[in-house]
């Protein structure tokens, strides 16, 4: 035998003897995880990270903290994840409306396709075209007609520059031909209301938001920006039905540091796919607004550089700025 071997089953035996064992790697998570979101609580994004955050502590047995970093449209909770350890313990809840910041403000900091990994797809959050019950716009099909027929008379309202809301009606006007206003507002709370009272004709919003007031008649709902299925708005009808293709939502993802380890991502992508697939969050989320569209890291990478590419382009071509 030889002395490294001798010397190894002592050094075994000591251990044993005091009641001790070899150190082993540790099992992930060895520690509370935490799930940053950059916009406040309370919103869509938040509710979303805290129905993920309750389901994964279920399934790693280890506590699942969500924390609130508002600010730069995500980006400064984006930034946070980016400089946390690689080891799965801090992720972001991110919305891909931060790759339109990064192209249209990239002072605000990282570039998220280079400063994140992609882990999982999560949801996608339908959006609503909604108008003033005197406005003659009913569908698609109406709303394009009436546009075309009335360049300049209309304007419509979104939570401001450069949310997808805003540049999903962009998207819309330079596929249409349609000169419209844009009248940015300072977040959501305040667009449905001057929509009902007639201050504004038009206005985008999420489709939870929209489908309640259009349910008690207090202005229209138009068109879905996707055609995706939501409960409740099975009698709206989809842009897409008059501009094929179109499809425009903003994207919930679950993204890491680059430099996690591959098979850790895909532990954690694998947790994810079974819980939001689950009849009873597939409920509880779309009660906040969200469909369920799980991809794995590998797609969802192709799917955002994909995505800022397209969103790229129309800011060129759109000629928007970020001011």
């Amino acid at each position: 035998m030889t002395n490294l071997r001798r010397r190894t089953l002592a050094l075994g035996g000591t251990l044993g003897a005091l009641g001790l064992r070899p150190a082993r790697a540790q099992s992930f998570p060895s520690k509370p995880m935490r799930l940053l979101v950059g916009y406040p609580a309370g919103g869509g994004v938040d509710a979303i990270a805290r129905l993920l955050a309750s389901g994964l502590a279920a399934k790693f047995g280890q506590q699942v903290l969500v924390e609130n970093r508002a600010g730069a449209a995500g980006m400064i909770a984006a930034e946070a994840v980016s400089k946390s350890p690689p080891d799965g313990h801090t992720l972001l809840v991110g919305e891909t409306g931060m790759l339109i910041t990064s192209l249209l403000r990239p002072e605000h900091g990282i570039d998220p396709l280079k400063a994140l990994a992609p882990v999982a797809g999560l949801y996608v959050l339908p959006l609503i075209i909604v108008a003033n019950n005197q406005v003659p716009i009913r569908d698609p099909k109406t709303l394009i007609a009436e546009l075309k027929a009335n360049p300049g008379k209309y304007s419509y309202a979104t939570p401001g520059i450069g949310t997808v809301q805003h540049l999903g009606f962009e998207l819309l006007k330079g596929q249409t031909g349609t000169f419209v206003v844009h009248v940015p507002y300072r977040g959501t709370a305040q667009i449905i209301p001057d929509v009902i009272g007639g201050q504004i004709p038009l206005g985008v919003v999420t489709a939870t938001a929209g489908l309640s007031q259009a349910r008690g008649g207090k202005l229209r709902a138009v068109a879905m920006l996707s055609p995706v299925r939501l409960p409740g708005a099975e009698n709206v009808r989809a842009l897409a039905e008059a501009v094929p293709g179109f499809n425009v939502a903003p994207r919930l993802a679950l993204l890491a540091p680059v430099g996690m380890p591959a098979g850790l991502a895909d532990q954690i992508g694998q947790a994810v796919r079974e819980l939001i697939s689950t009849a009873e969050t597939v409920q509880s989320a779309l009660q906040i607004g969200a469909v369920t569209a799980y991809v794995p890291a590998a797609e969802l990478g192709r799917d955002l550089a994909r995505e800022s590419a397209s969103w790229a382009q129309l800011i060129r071509d759109r000629k928007i700025t970020g001011e």
